[in-house]
């Protein structure tokens, strides 16, 4: 029964597979927003402020191409 069903919808296996790629890549993306960028606060008591905790050399964009984040030297004051 599962062939005949696959052998009639064959043209549609490439399309649920790029779509599957595509939303499982879109989840990962938005964990990795949710889990490491530094606007986003999960503890407002401990750490209200996690943008502050930063250093020049980390590096919180997804893609830097033309930024070496190992050279960066601290031009602010801690606070």
């Amino acid at each position: 029964v599962f062939f005949i069903f696959l052998s009639l919808f064959l043209q549609l296996i490439p399309l649920i597979g790029f779509i599957s790629v595509g939303l499982g890549s879109a989840v990962l993306y938005l964990l990795r927003l949710a889990l490491y960028s530094p606007d986003v606060s999960w503890d407002r008591k401990n750490n209200p402020e996690p943008w502050n905790k930063l250093s020049p050399t980390d590096q919180y964009k997804f893609l830097a191409v033309s930024t070496d984040y190992k050279s960066l030297k601290k031009d602010r004051p801690s606070f």
